[in-house]
């Protein structure tokens, strides 16, 4: 897949809400997700098994989705960009509406390593 149709699916079955399917389907088996703020997640996670777990952390989080809206994306040579906005009912937390740039680096046809800035 070339970086532009990897975009457009990304995109796809983030609004589906498909998001281990994404994983799955797009991230690389050795990828690397970074967390800048490291605010929730450590710093570095590496491996898809463990990006999986991850997501799967996050999502057991959630009591509700309230909306998710994505961005079209935003390629330049083998970058893809997005925002992320999630206004969700968390568990302990109640109402949380979060906006995070999303950046992906692709390399062979998967993303090799994904990075969120919030």
């Amino acid at each position: 897949m070339t970086t532009q149709e990897i975009a457009t699916t990304l995109v796809g079955l983030l609004r589906a809400g498909n998001f281990e399917e994404a994983q799955k389907k797009l991230l690389a088996q050795d990828a690397v997700s970074i967390e800048p703020n490291a605010t929730f997640f450590p710093k570095e996670t590496v491996g898809l098994a463990n990006i999986l777990n991850k997501g799967a952390k996050f999502r057991e989080g959630i009591e509700k989705v309230n909306s998710l809206t994505i961005s079209e994306p935003l390629v330049a040579g083998n970058t893809i960009a997005l925002t992320f906005t999630l206004d969700a009912d968390f568990k302990g937390n109640g109402k949380v509406v979060f906006t995070e740039v999303c950046v992906f680096l692709v390399s062979d046809g998967k993303i090799v390593q994904e990075v969120y800035y919030y």
